[in-house]
């Protein structure tokens, strides 16, 4: 087992990771831009580096720095968290090199799961339906129209390095398509260093539902069920849940087997997850593998008692995976919801500055994960989202009656949030008969300005 671990993130997800270490008895490095000086990840690691200013690219994704705060702290480890470099294939392999364990899967995983074309590719070898569309990057708006009258409108264009949204256009017509492609590609190449985009058939009516899979270097592969991630602004996840209402018992057993079989496809070690898109016919389809520990991995720790990133890391240090599918247990439902920091009634603008007020719930059945507290100032050169609100219930209406009080109790002040969304959304019909898709919140949206 690591002796001493550093963490390159910060917020929530660093302070996640230092929990989950000095419960296994590791020492922690927590490394901090200029503008996170007075971030709790800061106060509660064993050790902390300044890394660089404010900006990431100078901070949080400046690999020099992170591989030099790693050796003068003497760690044997670096976990990443999620974004930044938790899925940086060089990085990981620059980790390698300096006999630093890489808190994940191999570099091979990473990059050929970040490469959505790649994946697509190597999924439709596997025997891993996926869904209709090109192998190739489209390069022409000549082959674009050609391929897309194939296809068949409505498509969705997809930067083949691409993530959170960027990089991604639907289309409906000739004329859209050439404007989108010309856009998606400058977008891609702006965002990841790379132009290439594909097409797939954009699947309408359908839900994004992901499976948590684990597995470690003996290739012995379990899934832990699925999570609910339709829920979503522009591709930004908002609010999980798990299990989903769209599946029955015959529907979850064959995706988590598949789930498996992708993950074995590629000999994934470590944490990860599957995702697909599930459409209104009750058919799915492979869209893509996270290498990375997710954003909402509280909802399965909540509904199986089994600490995910504690596995990472026994995983990461060659213990093996005691874990039998026929075994693992999930009770109840859960649910969380992402509380950012932005005004949902301004465009979902990012409202960072001083929290002068902070109270959070608390009782039975919730969990939060923050790193905010009163008196701290949200820096305005990172992601929005300050908090994670869980709930569980036996079932799920139980689950979203304690939701509700707890987005009553919870207080962030003067600063505006997401909270007041996810109290509307959770009075909304559709959604409490589980009547949701991908494009929800879109719809939602919309109405209100009609």
């Amino acid at each position: 087992m690591f002796s001493k671990i550093l963490i390159a993130n910060r917020g929530e997800i660093a302070l996640r990771i230092i929990h989950a270490c000095k419960e296994l008895g590791i020492k922690t490095v927590g490394v901090y831009s200029e503008a996170d000086v007075d971030s709790l990840h800061v106060r509660f690691a064993d050790e902390v580096v300044c890394i660089g200013p404010a900006n990431s690219a100078n901070s949080y994704l400046n690999i020099p720095a992170i591989i030099s705060a790693a050796e003068i702290t003497d760690v044997e480890a670096i976990h990443p968290g999620y974004g930044f470099l938790a899925e940086n294939a060089h990085f990981a392999e620059i980790c390698q090199s300096c006999q630093i364990e890489f808190i994940g899967p191999s570099p091979y995983n990473m990059r050929l799961m970040g490469d959505k074309m790649a994946a697509r590719e190597t999924m439709k070898k596997a025997k891993i339906p996926i869904i209709p569309g090109t192998l190739t990057a489209i390069k022409e708006k000549e082959d674009a129209i050609k391929i897309a009258k194939k296809i068949k409108y409505p498509i969705m264009i997809k930067a083949t390095a691409g993530g959170g949204g960027k990089g991604m256009r639907i289309c409906h017509n000739d004329v859209r398509l050439i404007s989108a492609l010309i856009t998606a590609q400058n977008e891609a190449e702006s965002s990841f260093g790379n132009p290439d985009v594909y097409f797939e058939k954009y699947i309408s009516n359908s839900r994004h539902i992901e499976f948590q899979i684990v597995a470690d270097r003996k290739g012995h592969t379990v899934h832990l069920g699925e999570r609910d991630c339709s829920i979503q602004r522009r591709h930004q996840k908002l609010l999980e849940e798990s299990p989903s209402m769209a599946l029955d018992d015959k529907l979850r057993r064959k995706m988590g087997e598949v789930a498996i079989k992708a993950a074995k496809a590629v000999g994934y070690q470590g944490v990860g997850t599957v995702e697909f898109l599930l459409d209104e016919n009750g058919d799915f389809y492979f869209l893509e593998m996270n290498t990375r520990i997710q954003v909402e991995h509280p909802v399965t720790e909540t509904l199986t008692g089994i600490d995910l990133v504690k596995l990472q890391i026994l995983l990461a240090a060659g213990e093996k995976l005691k874990l039998k599918q026929d075994k693992i247990k999930s009770s109840g439902h859960s649910i969380e919801c992402r509380i950012n920091a932005e005004d949902p009634d301004n465009g979902f603008l990012p409202s960072p500055g001083l929290i002068k007020n902070l109270i959070l719930p608390g009782g039975p059945n919730i969990r939060i994960d923050t790193h905010v507290y009163s008196g701290y100032k949200i820096p305005p050169y990172y992601d929005s989202l300050i908090a994670k609100l869980i709930t569980k219930g036996n079932n799920r209406n139980e689950a979203l009656q304690t939701m509700r009080r707890a987005l009553d109790e919870f207080i962030i002040e003067p600063i505006k949030t997401t909270i007041p969304f996810h109290r509307e959304l959770l009075e909304n019909r559709n959604f409490l008969r589980g009547e949701i898709t991908t494009h929800f919140i879109e719809d939602l949206l919309s109405e209100k300005k009609e």
